[in-house]
């Protein structure tokens, strides 16, 4: 199961700040300008415990601050952790969105030279459920290689006995599917680091492209998003599309 956060009375100037919205010495001035209201009503003052709910700021309700989970369409060139050199994901976002408490992040890496479906939230029992191997989530890439398949490629990767350098323990079983002289579709069931490019270098080969485009029965397709495009949705409904 992952956390369901039910509204609780918190300091107003707390939600502003746990949502990103600015430093709580900001609220009182706000409060002044009659930008912050609750309930249609202003504050008595920033310390005055509400519902994040009853919040409006500039006439508009606060945004999730129930959770944050958000589908997304990484582009190339862009990176998931913020200790990585180049463009980061979430820039992408509203700015807000990086002050957030509890903080996004990425459900599992996709490398600076890899695009495609990538799910970010803040919360951690979600992601953790998305990248627990008990829960058989598989991911589903598009692969172009830079030589021709040998021919015995399928049979390997299904085998559950491909090694990678490095690795103490062989591959699970994988799904390879032939789409064209040079290109295939790949679904894992298991997230090893640069596993993908791994794999097909283990066999001789070289990635020179590669793009996730499902998450279980999630597909980017479905989702109509171009690259650097999201939409946010709800954790139950998430789940129900992965499946």
């Amino acid at each position: 199961m992952t956390q369901k956060l039910e509204p609780k009375l918190e300091r107003l100037e707390k939600i502003m700040s746990r949502l990103g919205y600015g430093a709580r010495r900001d609220v009182p001035h706000w409060i002044r300008e009659g930008w912050l209201t609750v309930n249609g009503e202003k504050p008595k003052s920033a310390s005055v415990k509400v519902y994040a709910g009853d919040v409006e700021l500039d006439g508009e309700p606060l945004d999730h601050p129930f959770g944050l989970t958000v589908i997304y369409h990484k582009p190339l060139g862009t990176v998931c952790s913020r200790k990585e050199e180049g463009r980061i994901i979430f820039e992408d976002f509203p700015e807000r969105w990086l002050d957030r408490k509890p903080p996004l992040s990425s459900v599992g890496r996709l490398d600076k030279e890899t695009s495609g479906l990538l799910i970010v939230t803040d919360d951690g029992q979600l992601n953790h459920y998305l990248t627990s191997p008990k829960h058989h989530i598989s991911k589903t890439y598009e692969v172009t290689l830079d030589s021709p398949l040998q021919g015995n490629e399928v049979e390997t990767f299904a085998s559950g006995t491909l090694m990678l350098e490095a690795d103490d323990k062989p591959c699970l079983p994988a799904e390879l599917m032939i789409t064209g002289e040079k290109t295939v579709q790949v679904v894992l069931h298991e997230g090893r680091y640069h596993q993908v490019r791994r794999m097909f270098a283990a066999v001789g080969n070289h990635v020179t492209a590669l793009k996730r485009t499902h998450t279980g029965n999630l597909s980017l397709e479905s989702l109509n998003l171009q690259a650097g495009d999201y939409q946010t949705i709800e954790v139950e409904a998430l789940k129900q599309l992965i499946g």
